[in-house]
């Protein structure tokens, strides 16, 4: 497909970027560390640490697991823990020592905990006290030899951090018995790696960094392995893009989307290291009011989330009322932002929420739309610097403009491949880099991208295609609607039917106004057969709407 986005990109962002200037995630670390050594980088439980902490813990806790550890360069370390401080230094430890770090869901169930110990052939893991019990359940079955447990007030200032352990554990009752009888505290690592030597690895552009879990397109979670040369294009990538509207340290980033989701991986504890930016962990972003409350105290310049989290803080008391002066960049990915979602916020804040859209495949930015948009346009951007893009039929073909299929990346930013999988890796990935996402799209003739659907999400309904993406942005719209999800159920007429799951706003609402109003917003087709009244929707852990559980809900009531 001919390169037509490049004359809509913003102005200086070159259509390449050099992924020399780093040899890697190291020594990225090394030279923001040396530049920003004196600025706060992590903020979280009224604690915040400088990059020059940043740098001494990571080079206390990279020489245990070297040392007594007993790792080396290559070896697998788990992360099984929410926003805390505890997660940069140990992500930045084991990135210095050469490890591949293997980012895990706290609410992982036994089986999928075994699963990706097992797969990735974890040899450590560091893991929150709160879900140890879970791990205690199934070590036995894995090749994990080392342990490491905190506490959520590990690094919190004292005493602080002994009445959040206190309440956390005996008034919350919130860490389950477990035993795990060669496990090491947090604590205890740090005091012992701080005499021990240490020295970063030798690492290489095409050295894997990380394993990102995804359950893909269909059947198991597999590890995309993403190299260090996947990341680093990606963090310049994004700061090509958004460079002109941030000022190297001076900003402050609200991470609250987990640490171990790609999106906030790179977009926010990569980026906030490249410029300097002080981040603040965000470790429980369902308390709405507790999280609306700690916005109260910060002049933030820069939030990320899915458009569920966007959705949730404009509902939420007192977040209309917050110091929106510093706001630069909010940033929308991971599911589709819904229109209604994005005008409100540009009408609360007086900022544009930014659509972007990613991979864990592509680390994962693949295309963003321009900072200065003036407003929602329902495009997913602009393909980045050093970013190809093009729309295949069912037949690999390669559709022109304004064609919807499927649309393909090629790019620095794509994985090498799924971690020991060569038969899942060859079906989305060919020999010549070109990655199948599963979603199909539409590219204006000026290079937008608009994103349609998820292939396996697709309704056919009496032979059209119908898109539940657009079901649900014409549902939201509706003032009595909080949240909606769509998806097809079978229909003795039409083959497939349309059928949402509705959160009200307002008690009031009815079947009967939602299918009238529906009725004239959409055409019959796509109107939904069945409407279900429901108090909430599944969703992931970083608040994207799961359609596979509204399925099993689905089969569950019918």
């Amino acid at each position: 497909m001919e390169k037509v986005w490049l004359k809509s990109y913003p102005e200086g962002v070159p259509e390449f970027i050099d992924t020399s200037e780093y040899k890697s995630l190291a020594d990225l670390f090394e030279k923001s560390i040396a530049e920003f050594k004196d600025r706060p980088a992590y903020t979280n439980l009224g604690r915040s640490i400088s990059f020059a902490e940043l740098d001494e813990l990571s080079r206390d806790f990279a020489a245990y697991l070297t040392n007594q550890g007993g790792l080396k360069k290559g070896d697998r370390i788990a992360i099984m823990m929410p926003n805390l401080i505890q997660y940069p230094i140990v992500l930045f430890a084991a990135l210095r020592a050469g490890l591949i770090v293997v980012n895990t869901n706290p609410l992982y169930t036994d089986r999928e905990l075994e699963h990706q110990l097992k797969d990735s052939d974890a040899q450590a893991i560091v893991i929150l006290e709160n879900f140890a019990h879970t791990l205690a359940d199934v070590i036995e079955h894995t090749n994990v030899k080392t342990v490491i447990t905190t506490r959520v007030g590990d690094m919190a200032k004292f005493p602080k951090s002994l009445l959040v352990n206190f309440v956390v554990k005996h008034v919350k009752k919130m860490v389950p018995a477990f035993t795990l009888s060669n496990a090491i505290s947090f604590g205890d690592v740090l005091s012992q790696g701080k005499d021990q030597a240490f020295a970063n690895a030798d690492l290489k552009h095409d050295d894997v960094a990380f394993l990102q879990y995804t359950g893909g397109t269909t059947g198991v979670a597999k590890g995309a392995a993403l190299t260090h040369e996947n990341m680093i294009a990606n963090l310049l990538q994004a700061y090509t893009w958004a460079s002109k509207d941030l000022d190297d340290g001076q900003e402050t980033f609200i991470t609250a989307l987990p640490l171990y989701h790609i999106f906030s991986l790179t977009a926010n504890a990569m980026f906030a290291l490249k410029i300097g930016a002080n981040s603040v962990l965000i470790t429980n972003p369902r308390d709405m009011p507790g999280f609306v409350k700690e916005l109260s105290q910060i002049k933030f310049s820069y939030i990320t989330g899915v458009n569920t989290l966007f959705n949730g803080l404009l509902n939420t008391p007192g977040f209309k009322d917050l110091d929106f002066s510093n706001l630069k960049i909010a940033l929308g990915g991971g599911m589709a932002v819904q229109e209604f979602v994005a005008n409100q916020w540009q009408e609360v804040t007086g900022h544009v929420l930014v659509e972007a859209y990613g991979l864990t495949e592509t680390s994962p930015a693949a295309c963003i739309n321009p900072i200065n948009i003036t407003g929602f346009s329902g495009n997913i951007g602009l393909p980045i610097s050093s970013t190809e893009i093009c729309v295949k039929d069912e037949d690999g073909n390669d559709l022109g403009f304004d064609v919807p299929g499927e649309l393909c990346i090629r790019g620095p930013q794509v994985m090498q491949g799924y971690w020991n999988r060569p038969k899942e890796t060859a079906n989305v990935l060919s020999d010549d880099g070109w990655l199948k996402t599963g979603d199909v799209a539409v590219v204006n003739k000026d290079g937008f991208v608009k994103l349609v659907d998820r292939l396996k999400d697709l309704i056919i309904v009496s032979g059209f295609n119908v898109y539940p993406n657009e079901i649900e942005n014409v549902v939201a719209l509706h003032p009595k609607v909080l949240e909606v999800g769509a998806i097809g159920i079978e229909h003795a007429k039409s083959g497939e039917a349309v059928k949402i799951f509705v959160v009200k706003s307002d008690p009031s609402l009815t079947k009967e106004e939602l299918d009238a109003y529906c009725s004239e917003e959409m055409t019959r087709y796509k109107c939904p057969k069945e409407i279900e009244f429901v108090d909430d929707l599944p969703k992931s852990n970083v608040g994207k709407v799961l359609r596979k559980d509204l399925r099993e809900l689905n089969k569950k009531t019918s």
